[in-house]
């Protein structure tokens, strides 16, 4: 029997030589991954040239398995070819066409050919699902390279440069990184293992002061996104502990050593939350505002105190108060998904707290923001512009995903479960506005929570 073909075409407004260049540098393949679908690479050997080749770790569900894929053609900014070597097909051939566009930039086409292993039967009966989730994925694609060449080509962004940054495996680190590598910036990790042969690796110990910056000849920028992991488990006097101690001796280290390099970087971005606020009802908060009086507004305080050396060196250092990451790959998300998808979900206590939410790609385009205005700096509110209750965001996912939500779990059952951190994080109410970043004329891509959601779980 034949192959069947897929075909996905769209303008994307900047020069085919950019488009192409985009697609050629390091992290496009996870830059290009739904995270709704994610895939994880195991191994590779090149770029996009031919002979190059990729080992990617799926999913068909909940099973994993192994796509080996292997470059077989490639013409520079014209169109480079990739071939299906084991994988789930019995045919895949997936070619990446630019076509310029005199007067709005680039044609971007994506065609595959492909064809299922018993082909009569497996076409018949799932050949309308393999295109809809082929047309769900490269709209997904194309939005992405559109956004991010977007902001890489405006007029304010800045130069490629060497960028540091800790916590790069977290949530937040592991979608940051593919996003500026395909940028064209040059990403160091610190890393608290061996560091791989790249050059583009350091180890670090915060809790020993271990960390030598000598081996980089100038980091423009420095990103701090390290720290403990505050919503897991209960808040021991031991957890606390870690939870403080990570935060405070991870940020004073990199502040000493930055700030005691011959050329410094220009600026500075750590990582804090909005939990510096605390619970705090209706009350609408910006950057302007004092810190709670919370457990975790004292570790946000202390947080971003443990930085000041930086400052006072005039090093430009901006503090992320950031709110609810939406992402189905981490956080509070990818916790709600299990229990919703099955029909179980339902508001958490009385619904009435406010969550301040953001979604994924506005963390990234925040940074990059940040990166690229020399007139911003201290605390900055990374949350969208219109947060809500509890029981919006419940009966939002809940009809995105077309379930139910007639399950709620009562406040007491979540301060018996969880304790301070259940209280804390599950229960307080914290109505944050990004200010600054509306005051610095930045535009969100998801200013609306059924927006964001269906973006990042792939609904249309």
């Amino acid at each position: 029997m034949g192959s069947h073909f897929f075909t996905k075409r769209s303008l994307i407004h900047a020069p085919v030589e950019e488009v192409f260049r985009w697609h050629s540098r390091p992290g496009a393949i996870e830059r290009l991954s739904p995270p709704w679908d994610p895939l994880k690479v195991l191994m590779r050997s090149g770029g996009i040239e031919k002979g190059a080749e990729v080992f990617l770790e799926m999913k068909a569900g909940p099973v994993p398995f192994t796509w080996h894929a292997l470059h077989t053609d490639f013409q520079e900014n014209d169109f480079f070819r990739d071939q299906q070597v084991r994988g789930p097909f019995s045919k895949w051939i997936h070619t990446h066409r630019f076509f310029p566009d005199p007067e709005n930039g680039c044609i971007l086409e994506d065609e595959i050919e492909y064809r299922l292993p018993f082909h009569f039967f497996s076409g018949f009966l799932t050949g309308k699902m393999i295109r809809k989730k082929l047309e769900r994925i490269f709209r997904y694609r194309h939005r992405i390279t559109q956004q991010d060449l977007a902001l890489h080509l405006s007029e304010n962004a800045s130069e490629p440069m060497t960028i540091l940054i800790s916590g790069a495996s977290g949530v937040i680190g592991s979608a940051l990184v593919p996003f500026l590598t395909t940028g064209g910036h040059r990403v160091v990790r610190l890393v608290r293992r061996k560091p791989d042969n790249s050059g583009d690796e350091i180890f670090w110990n915060p809790y020993s002061g271990e960390l030598c910056l000598d081996k980089i000849n100038k980091i423009d920028a420095a990103i701090h996104l390290a720290g403990d992991h505050i919503g897991s488990g209960r808040w021991t006097d031991q957890k606390k502990n870690l939870i403080i101690q990570s935060r405070i001796k991870g940020t004073a280290l990199i502040a000493e050593k930055l700030a005691a390099l011959d050329k410094p970087p220009r600026v500075v971005i750590c990582a804090s939350a909005i939990g510096y606020y605390g619970d705090r009802g209706n009350e609408i908060l910006d950057e302007n505002h004092g810190p709670g009086n919370d457990f975790i507004s004292k570790v946000c305080d202390q947080w971003e105190q443990s930085a000041l050396l930086l400052t006072e060196k005039g090093i430009r250092t901006s503090f992320l108060r950031i709110g609810v990451v939406l992402t189905p790959l981490g956080g509070a998300l990818q916790r709600l998904l299990l229990p919703f998808k099955s029909g179980f979900g339902g508001r958490i206590g009385s619904g009435d707290q406010y969550i301040s939410w953001v979604g994924m790609e506005d963390v990234l385009g925040s940074i990059h923001h940040i990166l690229s205005n020399d007139s911003i700096s201290g605390p900055v509110n990374i949350v969208a512009p219109n947060p809500v209750t509890n029981n919006t965001l419940t009966k939002t996912l809940g009809e995105i995903l077309s379930r139910p939500t007639l399950f709620p779990i009562p406040s007491k059952l979540i301060q018996f479960a969880f304790g301070e951190m259940g209280k804390e994080i599950l229960l307080s109410s914290t109505r944050v506005m990004p200010q600054k970043l509306l005051q610095t004329g930045y535009r969100f891509k998801n200013p609306v929570l059924d927006e964001a959601l269906k973006q990042m779980l792939g609904k249309p």
